[in-house]
């Protein structure tokens, strides 16, 4: 049984070893884009720790399919800076790069700003425990990123068109020996934003992302990650998917997805 997403290379630090709970609905072969993109959060959160400071925004670029195959994972510090600073980070097969990221590493308020309480975000989602037993995810394959989740659609489901309320919890760690980072939780989960408010039929249509850009403004509380999701879908084949953010305390940020959408 697999233990996790991702299972280190104990000969190189910089090395994971993909197992089927990263496989993706397009094909058998080919990652779904969540676990890569923990993974690149993961490493992103080890490049030149500072304390004191937080990622903000996350934006991944996904150069072509992730092959289920190890992959070598590697950050670099570019731009440094006493307030702010940005992070790249790569993935790549033995054939080169599959994905790419920047990311924007923010100093913390210390002490914190005197906001006024009308002007911080706010507002709800009934909870994961408010919903019902979820249906199976429509997929031929019997491991992969829907096995390896846990997800309670408050509004829609797979099956539905259309704008969707869905939680999404890891069952697993991304990297093995390693807790799920808050950040881990908010990129994996984020990137199901097209699929949990797809508007086209799954078996007709493709819709498939080729990047996701992840704001918070507040890193999540606990296992779970709500999506309010939309998708935008134009008759040229280009649609946008957007999700609001929250965890059980309140909003978080927001993520989108640009879509290539196509006939199966």
């Amino acid at each position: 049984m697999n233990e996790a997403f991702y299972l280190p290379d104990r000969a190189d630090p910089e090395r994971f070893v993909s197992t089927e709970l990263t496989r993706g609905p397009w094909s058998p072969d080919a990652q779904h884009a969540g676990p890569p993109s923990a993974l690149l959060g993961h490493v992103i959160e080890r490049c030149e720790p500072r304390p004191g400071f937080q990622v903000g925004r996350v934006a991944v670029e996904i150069l072509g399919p992730v092959p289920l195959a190890p992959l070598t994972a590697q950050a670099r510090l570019v731009r440094p800076g006493r307030s702010v600073e940005l992070i790249e980070a790569t993935l790549s097969t033995d054939r080169g790069p599959v994905m790419r990221a920047n990311a924007w590493r923010f100093k913390l308020a210390d002490p914190e700003l005197a906001i006024p309480e009308h002007l911080l975000p706010t507002g709800t989602r009934p909870g994961p425990d408010q919903t019902p037993a979820p249906e199976p995810f429509p997929s031929a394959q019997a491991v992969g990123f829907h096995t390896g989740i846990e997800y309670r659609y408050i509004t829609g489901s797979f099956r539905e068109p259309g704008p969707a309320v869905c939680w999404i919890r890891l069952k697993y760690p991304v990297v093995a020996g390693t807790a799920p980072s808050p950040l881990e939780r908010a990129l994996a989960a984020a990137d199901s934003g097209n699929g949990v408010s797809a508007v086209l039929d799954w078996d007709r249509y493709l819709f498939i992302n080729t990047d996701l850009t992840v704001t918070l403004h507040r890193q999540p509380v606990g296992e779970w990650v709500c999506l309010d999701a939309v998708t935008h879908p134009q008759p040229h084949g280009i649609g946008l998917a957007e999700s609001a953010l929250f965890d059980e305390k309140g909003p978080l940020g927001r993520s989108t997805q640009t879509l290539f959408l196509g006939p199966r």
